[in-house]
């Protein structure tokens, strides 16, 4: 990924925390004989075996097809078209133009299938716990009647990918003059696109 240094999140603390928030990836594999395949699906990273873990349908034929198991996984967080016009030089000089700011996440690895029922229903279990733990009355895998779990279980195929790089880039206007960059927060806070409105909130810390 090109990441100029003034995007480039290097820090291993800061990397880690943006592992352990990641939500829906896109997995990308090459097959020689299939080409490129991709396929989106949410992710769960174990800091401790340092995996993105994760899971597909078994009638999706990516996983047949993902050449030698090596991966990468693409993840699009906020991003947000930054006008001239916010840009408090553009009145003084002119020179600048239309831009993008966003945040992206790309993690390569190699990617290990996993078939076994027990681990599936872990995954799952996992994963929804982590997304239904902020709710009032959460629900879990156990709610379910077991048969129809495992049932269920039989129609997907699990994945470990272990984690061989990170990149991570944050780019809001860091290479900007300090006004640049009060502007530009300024004129997102001021939008009616929410994602722009949290660009600007990311900005400002």
């Amino acid at each position: 990924m090109y990441a100029p240094h003034h995007f480039a999140v290097t820090d291993e603390a800061e990397v880690d925390a943006v592992l352990r928030v990641l939500r829906l990836g896109c997995l990308t594999t090459h097959d020689p004989a299939a080409g490129l395949q991709a396929t989106h699906m949410p992710f769960l990273y174990d800091a401790e075996r340092r995996t993105l873990d994760a899971h597909m349908a078994r009638a999706n034929p990516h996983w047949e097809r993902a050449g030698d198991g090596a991966a990468l996984v693409i993840f699009q967080g906020v991003n947000a078209y930054v006008s001239p016009s916010w840009h408090p030089s553009k009145y003084v000089h002119g020179r600048v133009v239309p831009t993008w700011n966003y945040e992206a996440v790309h993690v390569r690895g190699r990617i290990d299938w996993r078939h076994e029922p027990d681990w599936l229903i872990a995954h799952v279990s996992a994963l929804s716990g982590r997304h239904e733990a902020s709710r009032a009355v959460p629900w879990a895998v156990s709610d379910a009647p077991e048969d129809y779990i495992r049932g269920l279980a039989n129609g997907i195929v699990g994945l470990e990918l272990a984690i061989e790089q990170v990149e991570v880039t944050r780019k809001l206007s860091q290479n900007r003059s300090q006004t640049d960059q009060q502007g530009v927060i300024a004129g997102l806070s001021a939008s009616e696109a929410e994602a722009d409105r949290v660009i600007a909130a990311i900005s400002r810390r």
